[in-house]
């Protein structure tokens, strides 16, 4: 089983972003795929596949650093794009703390290194990577950032600011891919441990 963990934003900060949003995914059309804001969550390490008996040691982990950690006070802030063809947005508030959490979590050093808080909201659609190959093979320059859509969006969403919510606690997350809705993945907490550090 796929593994990560994970953090979650509260209703009121997802459907803040949703309302935000509303208008660019009209504008986009088919060239977005947007994912589904019930699965939205900030990645603090990811440990990819697992057998299921990596559970309990995965989740004593996280209790461990649980444990170590007060709540965070964060907020959505700001977008951008990874390698032209994912939507992401941005954190802001307690994001040194954040970013130790995050460090704190995960069990790859390498993965330290690679980390940055974001919230991923779209990703380029098939059918818009079809249509960049077919300009490639063509000879057609292909835009960066995956055409004017997506360029389009980080620009609108770069002074995007969501309401403060709590980081209080870390959630052990099971994915499984092609099992959401739209064809994405299905997240399913697997355990939850509460920020108690004081």
């Amino acid at each position: 089983m796929r593994l990560f963990a994970a953090a979650h934003p509260p209703r009121a900060a997802r459907e803040h972003l949703v309302n935000a949003l509303a208008e660019m995914r009209a504008l986009t059309g088919t060239a977005l795929r947007w994912g589904d804001p019930e699965q939205w969550h900030l990645t603090l390490a990811f440990y990819g596949d697992q057998p299921e008996g990596a559970v309990p040691d995965l989740s004593e982990h996280l209790r461990e650093v649980a444990r170590s950690f007060p709540p965070l006070r964060v907020s959505l802030h700001g977008a951008g794009s990874f390698s032209g063809t994912t939507l992401w947005v941005g954190v802001a508030g307690q994001t040194a703390e954040l970013t130790e959490l995050m460090h704190a979590c995960s069990l790859d050093p390498d993965e330290r290194a690679r980390q940055r808080a974001h919230l991923t909201v779209a990703r380029t659609s098939r059918t818009e990577r079809a249509r960049q190959a077919k300009e490639r093979r063509r000879g057609s320059r292909v835009r960066a950032h995956s055409g004017p859509e997506l360029a389009h969006v980080v620009h609108a969403l770069s002074v995007y600011e969501g309401p403060e919510w709590t980081v209080n606690e870390i959630r052990l997350v099971a994915s499984e891919l092609g099992e959401g809705r739209s064809g994405g993945a299905l997240h399913t907490t697997v355990e939850r441990h509460p920020l108690s550090g004081v």
